[in-house]
């Protein structure tokens, strides 16, 4: 008696035991959901101790948290009335009196910098002291903003198209936590909502932290969305092909109970809920639905055979439970290969889809005989599905080819390699952070409409170390840092750069008596007496802690990029490094380029050379695991092929359609090997119990194996084609691409699998049709068929 057929007595002969089991295990994991908790935080891809994420950690360490930024925007020339006018200050005003809110800069705050000469220092003097009452105080105010004050210009207005900007600036120490979404809710947006409608405006919002939240609000509403869409269309695909409720039902439990597991492993592992591990409860209802599909079959056709419910049922465990957890490990491991990868987000992600693929299995293993030892035997219209005609017209299409039409299978196979080549040289790697935010949202409408008017919204910062005290304010420093800013000023991509540069211009400026044509950096022989001023002065001391720290060493130059890809950003990181190196000499100076957006972007390039190394242990270890399964070395390239040529066609794909490697088209392909290779599995193991049956005679094997599991896998693969098709039902545009081409990527498979597979057996049937080559295998995949009495 071997290790299944133990197993299923055991199982029921306990099933009172197994299910109470089971009831307390979910029970315990439930209470673990409430320690869930979403991400405040941008995905990052690279390790702690990634040479990106050290140098953003210096300049965090200096200057703070730079993502902490909420800016508001308006465009619309009526706002230049005095109702409106001083309503937009007064909602700024509003915000500024907020606990969460650090410091707010609007043109209500704006402060000119002026020249007292008695005292030898410089002033700050208000725009204007009282709201202005009139059209013609609110048309000075603008003129004076617009004309005579550059430093402002980006920063709070477009002189170009009269758009005005606010900036906001949450405190740091709630940034990265709930206070901050709570804020964002039930704050900041009624209270804007509020306005717009008083005043009849339409107020633009955007910056990192609102992006974050309403992000984040996105994937919390779209897990339901995932949960119900694959539970339904699972749902009906299922009593499509089996025309029973009590089978759907059956199977919507186990699924159910496996997302509740799924939820609570995130809750005990203490992982935080990402886009990434958003997916993983649908994804355990996709990948579980099959295993239903394989043992509620196999149950079936027992009772059509011999109408035995103890016998039936003892079966399904003995014969399909070894194939189902070889299927089940080989698509965990697919997963797993992740756990390998130094990026933190990947490896939870592949922990808990691999702990989470393999519970799956185990409930469905446990489940299914059980509650149908407690139903009566299934009637004959709940069997019919197993004649049914269209289905055998499929499975004689698919032997027809086979056995007459190899050549045309192969050329077909060459054709789609070549073609698959041509496509995997026009993939484009994207490392942008909106992306794939939802593109109908408003909030994505807005960032467009900073990037339009203000250059971006995504920070990125250059942090420049004198490696002296006081060395940021010396001229020489102050010059280089200028020639860097123009470099700055030169890419479309980028905003208006600001640093302590506009700081000292402005004071310039304003030495001489606020004549804008002076807003430039001092001559040598200007220094010395600009700065004496500058040094008497307290005025500007608060502006310069936003751009120099308290030591003088340290130096930020803050920008702000658009939505580009990882091309582009390449190419403008090359040439500001180019004028670094020239004007920044490294025994003098230590430069970096960090910020959130230009570390997302590494972790993006670092997330493909990782893909490889994931992808190539995947194939590494499935064939090992066919090697020890079928002792053949012919086995492994033969079963090998099928599952890597719809990677290609998959990758060619993406070139043809442009859809960019991004960290959520990434795991296109390692989900899809993982669970392709199962059905490479379930064909083989009952081609070689067939082998011997037919006493080594390839052809008789290989038709009657096709017959066998061809129905099972074309049920099992349309059913994941539609469940990874309803992560087509998100908002982000990541998820889509990841659920259409999943869905295509295991359609192929299959094809791959009834199609090219048995050829390749019957075009090797020499190499391979001797025990000698193909040996015992290491363990019984399915057992030997019993002849009934």
């Amino acid at each position: 008696m071997n290790f299944w057929t133990k197993a299923a007595g055991v199982i029921l002969r306990n099933r009172y035991l197994v299910l109470l089991g089971i009831a307390i295990i979910t029970g315990l994991l439930a209470t673990q959901m409430k320690y869930m908790k979403f991400s405040y935080t941008e995905a990052n891809l690279l390790p702690e101790d990634h040479e990106a994420n050290l140098q953003y950690n210096q300049f965090l360490k200096i200057f703070g948290e730079e993502g902490n930024l909420v800016i508001l925007g308006i465009k619309d020339s009526t706002v230049f009335t005095p109702k409106k006018f001083n309503a937009w200050n007064n909602l700024v005003r509003k915000f500024d009196s907020l606990d969460e809110i650090d410091f707010t800069l609007s043109i209500a705050d704006v402060q000119k910098l002026k020249v007292d000469r008695k005292k030898r220092k410089f002033v700050l003097e208000p725009l204007y002291d009282e709201d202005p009452t009139t059209s013609k105080e609110v048309k000075n105010i603008k003129n004076q903003l617009f004309e005579k004050l550059p430093f402002y210009d980006n920063l709070l207005y477009n002189k170009e198209t009269g758009t005005l900007q606010t900036a906001i600036y949450i405190k740091k120490e709630i940034i990265n936590t709930p206070v901050r979404r709570d804020f964002i809710f039930n704050t900041l947006i009624p209270i804007i909502d509020k306005f717009e409608k008083e005043n009849n405006l339409d107020v633009r919002v955007s910056g990192m932290p609102y992006i974050r939240t309403l992000n984040a609000q996105n994937i919390q509403d779209e897990i339901g969305k995932f949960v119900g869409g694959a539970l339904l269309i699972t749902a009906l695909i299922f009593f499509f092909f089996f025309r029973s409720y009590r089978a759907t039902f059956i199977t919507l439990l186990v699924v159910m109970i496996g997302v509740t597991w799924a939820f609570g492993f995130i809750g005990l592992f203490r992982y935080e809920i990402t886009v990434l591990s958003a997916l993983i409860p649908p994804l355990i209802i996709v990948i579980g639905v099959p295993n239903a599909v394989f043992l509620i079959n196999k149950y079936q056709q027992e009772i059509k055979k011999h109408g035995q419910q103890a016998k039936a049922l003892q079966r399904v465990i003995s014969k399909i439970g070894n194939a189902t957890l070889m299927t089940n490990i080989t698509t965990a491991s697919g997963f797993a290969t992740f756990v390998f990868v130094k990026s933190n987000l990947l490896r939870e992600f592949g922990i808990l889809a691999s702990v989470n693929i393999i519970s799956i299995f185990i409930l469905a293993l446990l489940i299914i005989p059980i509650i149908y030892s407690f139903m009566p035997l299934p009637k004959k219209k709940h069997l019919n599905h197993l004649e049914r005609r269209w289905i055998e017209n499929v499975v004689d299409w698919m032997e027809r080819m086979v056995r007459n039409h190899r050549i045309t299978i192969y050329f077909a196979t060459v054709i789609v390699i070549i073609a698959g080549i041509i496509g995997v040289y026009k993939i484009k790697v994207s490392g942008s952070l909106i992306e794939d935010m939802p593109k109908s949202e408003s909030f994505y409408e807005d960032i467009k409409f900073f990037e339009s008017e203000f250059g971006g919204i995504m920070p990125l910062e250059i942090l420049i170390d004198t490696k002296k005290e006081k060395g940021v304010m010396k001229l020489s420093t102050l010059k280089k840092m200028e020639e860097l800013n123009e470099t700055i000023e030169s890419f479309p991509e980028l905003s208006k750069p600001v640093s302590v540069t506009n700081l000292v211009k402005y004071s310039k400026q304003a030495y001489y008596r606020g004549n804008p044509k002076y807003y430039q950096l001092p001559t040598v022989q200007e220094q010395s007496y600009i700065f004496a001023y500058t040094k008497n002065s307290n005025s500007d001391a608060g502006m310069l802690k936003n751009f120099v720290d308290s030591t003088g060493r340290y130096a930020r130059i803050t920008t702000f990029m658009k939505d580009i890809g990882t091309e582009k950003m390449d190419a403008i990181q090359e040439r500001l490094k180019a004028v670094i190196a020239k004007e920044f000499p490294s025994e003098k100076y230590d430069v970096s380029l960090t910020g959130k957006a230009l570390v997302f972007i590494k972790g993006t390039n670092y997330l493909i050379k990782n893909l490889v190394i994931s992808l190539s242990l995947a194939i590494f270890l499935i064939a090992i695991f066919m090697a020890w399964m079928f002792r053949s070395p012919q086995m492994i390239f033969i079963s090998l092929i099928p599952n890597i040529l719809p990677l290609l066609i998959t990758a060619g794909l993406m070139g043809f359609f442009d859809i960019p490697i991004k960290p959520s088209t990434i795991l296109v392909f390692s989900i899809a090997f993982g669970i392709s290779v199962d059905d490479t599995i379930h064909f083989l193991a009952k081609y070689r119990q067939e082998l011997i049956a037919n006493k080594w005679r390839i052809k008789p094997s290989v038709y009657a194996a096709l017959r066998e599991t061809g129905v099972s896998m074309f049920y099992t693969s349309i059913v994941l084609f539609f469940g990874f098709l309803t992560f087509t039902l998100s908002s982000f545009g990541g998820t889509i691409a990841l659920g259409g081409l999943v869905s295509i990527t295991l359609l192929l498979a299959m094809v791959s699998n009834l199609l090219l597979l048995p050829s390749l057996l019957l075009s090797f049937e020499k190499k391979i049709a001797n025990k000698k080559v193909f040996k015992e295998p290491a363990m019984k995949i399915f057992p030997p068929e019993e002849k009934e009495k």
